[in-house]
């Protein structure tokens, strides 16, 4: 398998649910991570020369940027404040990145009911886009094939 088989950014789309509305705002995405949580867990017994290991998955991680495109980045703002705030506390925000790969394999990653941490804008100067980068949480993603 040669380069022709890799996936590039260009091949990548994501889409963002907020109460089973796409955030069509959310279309200029600059890049988009993502992370499984695994902790590593150790312990030394007597009579052992080394510490034993096993793993604990803690749920998914992830960050994306995005350039405004228009007024409508705010509503997702406004429906995670809300949220955390408790006055849409049944608020749901879910993720789906499609990659196309070169060989026809098209799997879909599916992350459900996503929580954010901090929803920073920037606006860097003068030439360049704003932008709005989402650092995200969830408990697990499934991919489908």
């Amino acid at each position: 398998m040669g380069a022709e088989q890799r996936i590039k950014g260009q091949d990548v789309s994501l889409l963002l649910v907020v109460k089973g509305q796409v955030v069509s705002a959310l279309t200029d995405v600059r890049s988009f991570e993502m992370a499984a949580q695994l902790e590593i867990l150790r312990e030394g017994y007597l009579g052992e020369t080394t510490d034993r290991r096993d793993e604990v998955y803690r749920g998914v991680r992830g960050r994306m940027e995005v350039h405004f495109e228009s007024a409508d980045v705010f509503k997702l703002v406004r429906a995670v404040i809300d949220r955390a705030r408790r006055r849409e506390p049944g608020t749901k925000i879910n993720a789906k990145a499609t990659l196309q790969f070169p060989n026809g394999d098209r799997p879909i990653v599916l992350v459900k009911d996503i929580y954010f941490g901090e929803l920073p804008m920037n606006f860097p100067g003068r030439t360049e886009y704003g932008t709005v980068a989402l650092e995200w949480e969830a408990a697990d993603f499934q991919v489908i094939s």
